[in-house]
């Protein structure tokens, strides 16, 4: 089947992402979404060269996912039938201004190459800006929470304690799931207490750092895991393969569920820059910890500490109260 202009230029644009070097997850992320948007040009306006988009039609594409809702827009019928997106509980549920902005990033990276790359002659996307998101206060989870949902694994069985371990990693450390489950015992640095993290988001390898109590269970952890795995990754599966995320953000899930907590794990990231920001430590050596590209996306991500919290830090810092007037 001949393609149209619109899905030879995303084919090529692919290429183009993957010669970058740019991450799987990335380009999926870039094909998924444009792959939508094509099919909405050509069902909707019946538009298949780049050259006929207008920036309202992106506008109006927008508006279309807003009010058709979730999972109401596959890329074929094909995906419909083995998906059944019908059935699923938030099937037409109101898509978030997060996913939305997503989807309008991604548009205007792929029009922003088709016009750098001079196969468009009007760019549409020069003056498309974000929809405007509203800042959801991200969930705390205190320490007799945490304490409860440590004590939801079974520590006798190999799979019980490796998980046990992770949460008390990724709240010690502040690392992501996937950087976590990709670790493996060469990495971690017992003598400076600091792990170098090599499977990252951005491609940049970088340490992060475990406390005293980390290090004593991570010792006594390696050699529990030595009586039912030989590999050498730190969190195999039972089959000494690496664990998935999705396997272990279900566990999670569901030992948290088991103690009414709705437990995610980049909560446990969030939980421990929280309490690293709560117990003095600054913006800068937080960034560099979480991997993020600038400061200035560390300060966005925690801009909502609550007046609790920031009433409590001034004491911790008040000028007169350390001078003692």
């Amino acid at each position: 089947m001949k393609l149209t202009e619109l899905e030879f230029y995303l084919e090529d644009f692919i290429v183009y992402c993957q010669t970058k070097n740019l991450s799987k997850k990335t380009t999926s992320s870039y094909e998924q979404s444009l792959k939508l948007f094509i099919l909405y040009l050509k069902d909707v306006h019946e538009i298949e060269d780049p050259n006929d988009v207008r920036a309202g039609h992106i506008r109006q594409y927008v508006k279309y996912v807003q009010e058709r809702g979730k999972y109401t827009v596959v890329g074929s019928e094909k995906s419909r039938k083995i998906n059944h997106p019908q059935n699923r509980t938030d099937f037409k549920k109101t898509v978030s201004s997060v996913t939305i902005n997503n989807y309008i990033r991604n548009i205007k990276v792929f029009f922003n190459w088709l016009h750098s790359e001079n196969e468009i002659r009007k760019n549409p996307v020069d003056k498309i800006e974000q929809i405007k998101t509203e800042r959801r206060q991200k969930t705390e989870i205190t320490e007799s929470e945490f304490r409860a949902l440590l004590e939801e694994f079974d520590y006798t069985k190999f799979h019980g304690y490796r998980n046990k371990v992770i949460v008390m990693l990724l709240q010690d450390t502040g690392m992501r799931i996937g950087e976590c489950l990709a670790l493996e015992e060469d990495n971690i640095d017992f003598k400076h207490r600091m792990i170098l993290v090599t499977r990252t988001k951005g491609r940049k390898e970088r340490y992060v750092y475990f406390s005293q109590q980390m290090s004593r269970e991570l010792r006594h952890y390696i050699k529990f895991k030595e009586r039912y795995s030989s590999s050498n990754l730190l969190f195999p599966t039972t089959r000494n393969s690496e664990m998935a995320v999705q396997s272990f953000e279900k566990q999670l899930k569901q030992a948290g569920a088991r103690i009414n907590l709705a437990v995610h794990p980049h909560q446990l990231r969030n939980n421990f820059a929280r309490q690293y920001l709560m117990n003095g430590g600054d913006l800068y050596t937080l960034s560099r910890i979480l991997g993020h590209s600038s400061v200035t996306v560390t300060e966005k991500a925690y801009l909502d500490l609550t007046r609790e919290e920031i009433a409590k830090k001034y004491q911790n810092h008040s000028p007169l109260s350390k001078w003692r007037i």
